[in-house]
């Protein structure tokens, strides 16, 4: 009977040292979770009141037990890796349903997706323009090449300038060639709905006491005048609201035709010199993505080279009752089993999930070496121990035979 016990034990000993060479075989990956041999007693069913004097049969490994601890946060700096600081897996498409997965090292495909290392692509709840807000009821692949900023045209442009009172109206009739007939300008760009840009141009005339004439050339082109009055403390009266909508122009070059709405209310006439201000305009050119920034909570903003930025969805997260019960599918990934339960989603930040950082690995929770190292001198011993009890067995059974055969 020892001899099985002892058998038991030099296999439980040795499934225990296996354990232990794939944690320290992962100590450098990242997001793997350590796993821990679990260890039950044998004991054959013995008659009543028999069970006092039984001896057990030995041992026997009854799971594999993953360890879900935290492991070490490393900075890397790539916007496209993110750890989870807390509870929670991120959640990815494998083409065959979803999977789970503490290793944030993602990269983009060649088709834009933002994938793992065995190409499944990260979900994210998508970004809604029509509510200003992530629509939580689904979930879609996170993709950066469609993340492209459109043109927008300009509609409107507000000019804050101050017009000298002092000033001596022109005795020659306007003309934008000739810097005689006008007394002050200002330069703008201006966008079509192409996106292309176009130099607009404020000419400021004095007409007469407190008076002006404001005549707007795009591109060399009129698109009209506006006169502008102010009261004797320098303030715009006229046009009333101080928003002037110059005529539509047509720049032959396929776009739109566009008329600009100027708000001169800020404009003032003081007895100072002419100061242009500042000038801000609605519209830009098309720009393309020039990087991506994600929130503690998971936030994707996509940043693009005209200055704009725009929401593309947050990470979704998932976790369950059961970590335990989770299959590994290699890869430091993970799906739902019955024992698990499905999966419970939310989102960074919020409830039990734990919060995103972007730039930063997650290391294994097995990088911690000397514990393992520890383990395996306890799990060696273990293993000697048990040889020990074959070798003793043995030779008790060879010195009883030895005696039988005199």
């Amino acid at each position: 009977m020892a001899l099985n016990q002892a058998l038991s034990g030099l296999n439980g000993a040795q499934s225990d040292l296996n354990v232990i060479a794939n944690n320290i075989a992962n100590a450098n990956t990242t997001g793997f979770k350590g796993s821990r041999a679990e260890f039950a007693d044998i004991y054959a069913v013995s008659g009543v009141n028999l069970s006092a004097t039984a001896v057990g049969s030995g041992t026997r490994m009854t799971d594999v037990a993953q360890q879900f601890a935290q492991g070490d946060i490393e900075t890397t700096g790539n916007s496209l890796d993110m750890a989870i600081s807390g509870n929670g897996f991120f959640v990815v498409n494998t083409g065959n349903g979803y999977a789970y997965t503490r290793d944030g090292a993602f990269q983009q495909d060649a088709s834009g997706n933002v994938v793992t290392q065995d190409g499944y692509k990260v979900q994210v709840y998508p970004y809604s323009a029509a509510s200003s807000s992530v629509d939580t009821s689904t979930l879609t692949n996170l993709n950066l090449v469609t993340a492209q900023s459109a043109a927008t045209p300009t509609t409107s442009a507000t000019i804050t300038s101050n017009l000298p009172a002092d000033a001596t109206a022109p005795t020659l009739a306007f003309d934008p060639t000739n810097p005689a007939t006008f007394n002050n300008s200002t330069t703008f760009t201006v966008y079509d709905s192409l996106g292309s840009s176009h130099q607009a141009t404020a000419y400021y005339v004095k007409t007469g006491t407190n008076t002006w004439d404001a005549n707007l050339y795009v591109d060399g082109q009129s698109a009209g005048t506006q006169a502008l009055t102010f009261n004797s403390s320098g303030m715009l009266t006229t046009p009333a609201n101080g928003i002037v909508t110059f005529n539509s122009l047509n720049y032959g070059n396929g776009a739109n035709a566009q008329a600009l709405s100027v708000n001169f209310s800020q404009t003032t006439q003081y007895g100072s010199a002419y100061a242009a201000g500042t000038i801000s305009q609605n519209g830009y050119t098309a720009g393309a993505l020039s990087s991506i920034n994600v929130d503690s909570k998971g936030v994707v903003t996509a940043n693009y080279s005209n200055g704009q930025s725009s929401e593309l969805g947050q990470l979704a997260m998932a976790n369950f009752q059961n970590l335990q019960g989770l299959t590994q599918l290699g890869s430091a990934s993970w799906t739902a089993s019955t024992a698990s339960g499905t999966a419970v989603m939310g989102a960074a930040g919020s409830g039990q999930y734990g919060t995103i950082q972007s730039g930063a690995l997650e290391e294994s929770n097995t990088s911690d070496t000397t514990s393992q190292l520890v383990d395996m001198i306890q799990a060696q011993r273990d293993y000697q121990a048990n040889a020990q009890v074959l070798s003793t067995d043995n030779t008790l059974a060879t010195t009883l035979f030895n005696a039988v055969s005199r």
